[in-house]
């Protein structure tokens, strides 16, 4: 007869009287839980109502939204084999995609719509963490104190308010009926329930492969709440404890399927991983330890909080080895409580493996830490505050309350500086500094309000800081440009063409510097680049136009025409044309139009053009 499992075991020798007490509790009052979990859902839709009259960040959005044809189209077949295939923005997460697909179909480009599903989702995470954890325990206010914290933390925003944070919300949900899942598997387990746990496993991976260490967070539930693990060779005293070893074996399927998204999520990330020289491995792993410093610091004190924090190039030995020895002394204090009070172990060591995969051992982009990396780890350290510190009743009422409250007067104050991307860049600049990210992003920003002169105070602050950055070296050579200064624009231009790895924005480089050429009368040197900028974006077709201008009549007229109204018999005519003033590579890319409009132009069509040429 197969032994039956309980989310808590019954008593064992050696348990407390609270765990007893927690064993008998037959469960939650349906009722109070159901009046808790709306108050929570009340309580993160009044918190986060604001964010629904925000717009996209112009930091990541573009690329996960706004600038993405494929989201845009919103759900076909087609968006999910792309979904499925794509390494864009250097990640393999089809669930993300699909997720913003979803939100273009029902909502388009309405940015109300897509922060608004956020903070649902966010909202359900509150509410399954309440039910999760008064399930496994029977403490009722410890569970409702946890969910309260994780709704209103200030270190979520970012999860919320941005959009192109979907991945952190929606993987946590995900994470989150894994382990409603494993405590089903627990109290009778089997292959079908094993199955499911395995399912919501891959789909959290999909949505995020921060997801990674599941498995190892599985045990840890094992050793608290679960009661599940027992010191190799004891006998058994209670039903359903296994040894540490067959718990582990337990997890091989799971720990399978991390290494599998482990591998794709290097290879998706490849384009973007930090070199060694940009950043040493010694300073990523002192980088790593100064950081769970800074996160905890956070958790506890979070205040001036920014979108970017750039990654130190150096850190005094003093800075790294205080955060170690703090480090060592919480973990050597909650390994010597592990039998008194286990919640401190389970909850310290939940945060520490949460943030393994994000501390930058394996550095991508340019970031130190980021507050959306806590959104995980965070539910850790909650819970090994709330069930580790002991409290009189009514002092843990009252304390829950202010801090509670505090933190929600923080979020709320921190969600106001993601009113307009002025403000957000503003404000970081005003906590980390002049940042190479945060000028470029507040330029753009200002930029986009038509302040051009501010914008270039800003570009050119961020090319000060690096001078071969893509984005602020061009924008500078379009100012250059616009005010006349065509001979100084053209090495900015040459930079950004050089040194970014962003199709569009070579391509428009390349335009850029076509038309100054033209301008300063090179009609060489502005052909070549014409046609550079349709050969790194085909889509960018107003290079056409710029062709038009270098060969003259009758192709101008006929180059402009068929800018204006695009079709597939303009671009065949548009390369006959080409063809005829000698411009055979630029009737080449015309003849590519008009294949990429029609793909199913008559034969005869296309062999008179190929034949002219």
């Amino acid at each position: 007869m197969k032994a039956k499992h309980r989310l808590i075991p019954k008593k064992r020798a050696g348990s407390t009287a609270k765990s007893s007490h927690a064993t008998e509790n037959p469960g939650p009052n349906a009722w109070r839980l159901a009046a808790l979990s709306l108050l929570l859902v009340v309580l993160v839709i009044a918190l986060y109502a604001s964010v629904g009259s925000h717009p996209f960040t112009n930091y990541d959005d573009p690329e996960y939204v706004t600038g993405n044809e494929h989201v845009k189209a919103g759900l076909h077949w087609s968006t999910v084999a792309w979904a499925f295939t794509a390494f864009d923005a250097s990640n393999w997460h089809p669930m993300t995609w699909l997720s913003h697909a979803l939100d273009c179909q029902l909502w388009g480009l309405d940015p109300a719509g897509h922060h608004w599903t956020n903070v649902g989702i966010h909202a359900i995470n509150v509410v399954l963490i309440l039910w999760l954890l008064a399930g496994a325990t029977g403490e009722m206010g410890k569970s409702f104190a946890v969910a309260a914290l994780f709704a209103v933390h200030p270190l979520n925003v970012e999860s919320v308010a941005w959009v192109a944070e979907r991945k952190n919300v929606l993987s946590m949900f995900f994470f989150l009926g894994t382990l409603a899942a494993y405590g089903w598997y627990v109290r009778q387990p089997s292959l079908r329930r094993y199955v499911l746990v395995g399912l919501l496993f891959v789909l959290g991976l999909m949505a995020k492969p921060m997801l990674v260490t599941v498995p190892f967070v599985l045990l840890l539930l094992d050793f608290w709440p679960l009661r599940r693990m027992r010191n190799e060779g004891a006998i058994a005293d209670s039903v359903g404890t296994l040894p540490g070893s067959k718990l582990l074996l337990e997890k091989i399927p799971l720990l399978c399927l991390s290494a599998a998204s482990a591998v794709v999520t290097v290879l998706a990330q490849r384009p973007s991983l930090a070199t060694a020289e940009r950043f040493p491995f010694g300073l990523r792993v002192t980088n790593a330890i100064y950081s769970c410093v800074l996160y905890l610091q956070k958790t506890v004190w979070p205040v001036r909080l920014a979108l970017f924090y750039p990654h130190p190039a150096s850190l005094t030995p003093w800075q790294w080895a205080k955060s170690a020895i703090l480090l060592v002394a919480i973990s050597w204090m909650v390994w010597r409580t592990r039998n008194r009070r286990p919640s401190l172990l389970m909850g310290w060591l939940w945060f520490l493996g949460t943030l393994v995969p994000v501390l930058g051992l394996v550095q991508v982009g340019a970031q130190g830490m980021a507050d959306r990396y806590a959104y995980l780890p965070l539910l850790g350290i909650f819970v090994a505050v709330v069930w580790g510190v002991d409290l009189p009743a009514r002092g843990r009422k009252v304390v829950a309350v202010v801090v509670v409250s505090a933190f929600s007067f923080l979020t709320w104050r921190q969600i106001g500086f993601w009113k307009t991307n002025e403000e957000l860049w503003a404000h970081a600049i005003e906590v980390t500094g002049s940042t190479l990210v945060a000028e470029d992003k507040l330029a753009v920003a200002l930029q986009s309000e038509g302040r051009q002169e501010d914008a270039i105070v800003h570009f050119t602050r961020a090319a000060q800081i690096e001078p071969l950055d893509p984005l602020s070296n061009f924008s500078l050579g379009a100012d250059l440009q616009w005010h006349g200064r065509l001979r100084e624009a053209v090495p900015h231009y040459e930079i950004a063409i050089q040194h970014t790895t962003d199709s569009r924005l070579k391509a428009d480089a390349y335009q850029n510097l076509a038309t100054d050429y033209l301008q300063i009368g090179d009609a060489l040197q502005a052909r070549a680049k014409f046609v550079a900028a349709l050969q790194a974006d085909p889509q960018l077709v107003t290079a056409f136009a710029g062709l038009g201008e270098v060969a003259g009549e009758p192709v101008r007229s006929l180059a402009q025409a068929v800018v204006e109204r695009p079709a597939s018999g303009g671009y065949l005519q548009l390369a006959e044309a080409f063809h005829r003033a000698g411009f055979d590579t630029e009737a080449r890319l015309a003849l590519a139009q008009a294949l990429a409009i029609d793909p199913a132009l008559a034969h005869a069509q296309i062999t008179q053009v190929t034949a002219a040429q």
